[in-house]
């Protein structure tokens, strides 16, 4: 709650004058340099093409955020267009040769965090319900808390890393062995515009199946859209569950899972950070 409280006191803006050596800086022109940190990526690179700049990186260089991001995060246009926090993650990301939709969703989350621990700190307070009482208040969350999840130990649930960005698995009632990939920006994408149409047609939403469809590639060695198609609309639930937790497994990620303890009845349990429009906008 300190940094509120400092927020609003910075509130009250000084209208004098200021000090003539400000002054004399300011009209001969200044300049500073933006500092920079090198966030780590869940995926240690790993699952990258060798031509990839970021293949076989444990880190990524990034720019703090400055007021010139702050434009775009509240960009009325670039919010409707879905597009403004890829604007600002390819404003910070330092090397110009990385293209911010081929990031993996892990290494983008990260990212993302990092930025916003760098600009405005790693308490995040934001409206929460309790799934208890289902009281609704202010609750806050330390963001530095959030640890790095590598997607190891897959040998023990079954599932084989191909080193080359895509891994195999074999589902337990149907014995089909399915081979997927990790998603990135571009795919991302793909997946949510797919569930728009869905929303604009006045259809139910296909999340599941979507999203199994941008996974999967390949059923029994067969890349055809055809076999991929049959699988994911004809799938048991049972196997449907265990390919979607083994692709949750693989994939490196940012664990934003936190203890949650409502100050109205007690009730106390784990509880994912909530990433709502005060993430990047506190208190404004």
């Amino acid at each position: 709650m300190s940094r509120n409280k400092e927020r609003t006191g910075a509130q009250n803006v000084d209208t004098s004058p200021p000090p003539q050596a400000l002054q004399d800086a300011a009209s001969d022109g200044f300049s500073f340099v933006v500092p920079t940190e090198f966030v780590e990526l869940p995926s240690k690179g790993r699952y990258y093409p060798e031509n990839h700049p970021l293949h076989n990186a444990d880190s990524i260089e990034i720019k703090q955020m400055t007021a010139k991001e702050e434009d775009i995060l509240t960009s009325r246009t670039l919010l409707k267009k879905g597009v403004a926090l890829d604007r600002v993650i390819q404003n910070i990301i330092v090397d110009r040769k990385i293209n911010p939709d081929s990031l993996l969703v892990g290494d983008r989350n990260a990212i993302v965090i990092a930025c916003r621990v760098s600009g405005y700190g790693s308490e995040y307070t934001t409206q929460v319900t309790c799934p208890a009482c289902e009281e609704k208040q202010k609750y806050s969350f330390d963001l530095n808390e959030a640890e790095i999840q590598h997607g190891e130990e897959l040998q023990d649930a079954g599932i084989t890393d191909n080193e080359n960005g895509t891994f195999d698995i074999t589902l337990p009632r149907t014995g089909v062995t399915v081979t997927f990939k990790l998603l990135n920006g571009t795919d991302e994408k793909k997946l949510l515009s797919g569930m728009e149409k869905d929303r604009k047609s006045k259809s139910y939403e296909k999340t599941v199946t979507r999203q199994l469809v941008n996974t999967v590639v390949a059923v029994n060695g067969d890349t055809s859209a055809d076999a991929i198609n049959y699988l994911v609309l004809n799938i048991p639930s049972i196997d449907s569950r265990h390919l979607r937790m083994a692709v949750k497994l693989a994939s490196p990620n940012v664990d934003l899972t936190q203890v949650f303890q409502c100050a109205h009845c007690g009730h106390e349990q784990d509880m994912e950070v909530p990433l709502t429009a005060d993430f990047f906008w506190p208190d404004a």
